[in-house]
């Protein structure tokens, strides 16, 4: 790769470009398994699997799910939670050569629907309880035509297998139920068991051939697949690997609490743990505070990849100082940008180093993050990792560069850019330019090559001509004390220019009112950037992945002003 300014600042041991070893997803894991066979690899509630008894897992349920037709090119649908059954499926569909069709456990019969269709799926990997409320009854619509249906209680040890079941049915909806005895139907456990002993199928793996139909938000708003191959995967563990200083075999304890389902957890959690032989500590909610801080305790967690709103509602969990979370060292952020006092007060619990970084679900994911041990620019993305280049173009023409300082839309390309969306040419042809992948994402780069995201492109307001960057306003209302969490959307008017408008949570026990926070950002921003109108929520809407939905906000304002107009 020709010399790009940010090579100067990459860690030492760090090369501009790499050599990487030509393996699947699925070698990386017989590889840890064969090198470290009784290293721990998978911790969930009262079980411990080591990488042997993993990898053992994994081929009984290859042998399962090829026994119900699954070969290269197969599409198989994995619709659960962080359960071991999700990290078995994900390795058993891929080392037949299936592509895998990550689904969100909060889907509506609707979305699955659409999800499962598109991407053609015909074999299925579900939880009991989301067979009976949401997939049952969906079935004569689907061509999935077998399913493999798991449980929360069969991986689990005894007491927990006794005690589990009560627990699960007392949650309102419940998190368990029966699994009924219907053609094509079977119970996971029991269908990887009656495999024992036999040898699954090993075809061979093209790494340019797809793996994962990565399911994100369309242009057209219709939700589409980034295509990303085993290629793909491999190449981008391989780069957060060298990045995060080289393979520490079975040293690692990586805390696995965002939704597999989302390409950054896959990866960066998942997949990057099973490179190492590193243990993964399986967390189911990542909302359950109570249970994330009782797993990085326990299980003595030393990586751990999350998110802005995360590490904030870790900061606020009453009691948090009396917790000892020493263990951890390395913290991944990403998804959205992470406020200067969340960071410094997580970082001063924990002793460990926020790393922010970049990636989106067509790069599989990551392409920026800040060095490890050099520089570390607050509020910017960081460099762009090995063998990938970054440059800002113009909005309207992406042909036409950008200066260093100046805003512009993203553009990457690098190995890990995905191959192009699932039957969809024309939405492929948006953003894949000669080579380049343009991400909707406004950015500026310094002199030096560091990238900081100031915003989206759907997300910027016009202001009588000016622009405003809703991740600027709501960096400033971050740093006022009172405010637990902010949100700024554009509110557009009929014959007018876009309205400002923030909604802010206030930190317990915190008064603040709307006049005093409008002097405060006055005195940090330029007039026509202060909110017009602020609103004061108890929470904001967050995905599964915990980042805030601005979509929803709008959508929400708009229906509520034209509710008002009559």
């Amino acid at each position: 790769m020709e010399p790009r300014p940010w090579h100067a600042h990459y860690d030492p041991g760090v090369p501009p470009g790499l050599e990487y070893r030509q393996l699947s997803l699925p070698d990386f894991l017989r590889r840890s398994a064969q090198h470290n066979p009784g290293a721990t690899a998978l911790l969930f509630a009262n079980l411990r699997l080591s990488y042997a008894e993993l990898l053992r897992e994994v081929e009984c349920c290859a042998a399962a799910l090829a026994a119900l037709g699954a070969e290269p090119g197969v599409r198989v649908a994995l619709h659960l939670p962080n359960v071991p059954q999700m990290v078995i499926a994900y390795y058993a569909a891929l080392s037949l050569g299936c592509e895998v069709v990550l689904t969100n456990p909060l889907y509506t019969p609707r979305e699955l629907e659409h999800q499962w269709n598109d991407a053609g799926c015909t074999l299925a990997v579900t939880m009991d309880f989301l067979y009976a409320e949401k997939v049952r009854a969906l079935r004569p619509k689907l061509q999935v035509r077998h399913f493999l249906v798991a449980s929360f209680p069969e991986y689990l040890r005894w007491p927990l297998t006794w005690l589990a079941p009560i627990k699960l049915r007392r949650k309102n909806p419940p998190a368990i139920a029966a699994i009924p005895c219907e053609a094509g139907v079977q119970p996971f456990r029991a269908a990887l068991r009656a495999q024992r002993g036999t040898a699954p199928p090993r075809p061979f793996i093209d790494l340019d051939a797809p793996a994962v139909l990565q399911y994100t938000g369309g242009t057209t708003g219709v939700s589409k697949a980034a295509v990303l191959s085993h290629r793909n995967l491999s190449v981008n563990v391989q780069q957060m690997d060298v990045w995060f200083g080289g393979s520490r075999p079975a040293s690692e304890v990586v805390l696995v609490c965002l939704p597999l389902f989302h390409v950054f957890a896959m990866t960066c959690a998942m997949n990057f743990a099973v490179q190492g032989a590193s243990a993964m500590v399986l967390v189911p909610d990542p909302r359950d505070a109570r249970a994330l801080l009782k797993a990085i305790e326990r299980h003595r967690v030393t990586v751990f990849p999350g998110v802005p709103s995360l590490y904030n509602s870790l900061n606020n969990w009453p009691g948090i100082e009396k917790c000892d979370l020493g263990s951890v060292k390395v913290c991944l952020s990403g998804s959205a940008p992470i406020a200067p006092d969340v960071l410094e007060r997580f970082e001063r619990l924990t002793g460990a180093k926020i790393v922010e970084g970049y990636g989106m679900s067509e790069t599989s994911p990551l392409t920026h993050a800040n060095p490890l041990h050099g520089e570390r620019k607050l509020g910017w993305v960081g460099l762009p990792v090995c063998d990938t280049d970054a440059r800002i173009v113009d909005v309207e023409d992406p042909a036409r560069l950008i200066p260093a300082g100046e805003s512009g839309e993203l553009a990457l390309r690098g190995p890990q850019v995905m191959q192009g969306y699932w039957n969809r040419p024309d939405e492929s042809a948006l953003v894949l330019r000669d080579g380049w992948l343009l991400t909707g994402d406004l950015a500026v780069m310094s002199p030096g090559g560091y990238f900081q995201i100031v915003g989206r492109k759907k997300d910027m307001i016009n202001v009588g001509g000016f622009k405003v960057f809703p991740d600027e306003v709501d960096a400033v209302l971050h740093g006022h004390p009172a405010v637990l969490e902010a949100a700024t959307i554009g509110v557009p008017r009929p014959g007018q220019s876009e309205l400002v408008k923030s909604f802010v949570v206030r930190k317990p026990g915190q008064t603040l009112e709307t006049e005093a926070l409008r002097a405060y950002l006055g005195e940090r921003l330029a007039p026509y950037k202060v909110p017009r109108e602020v609103e004061f929520l108890t929470e904001l809407p967050k995905s599964t992945v915990l980042k805030i939905l601005r979509r929803e906000l709008r959508e929400r304002e708009l229906a509520k002003r034209s509710a008002a107009r009559g």
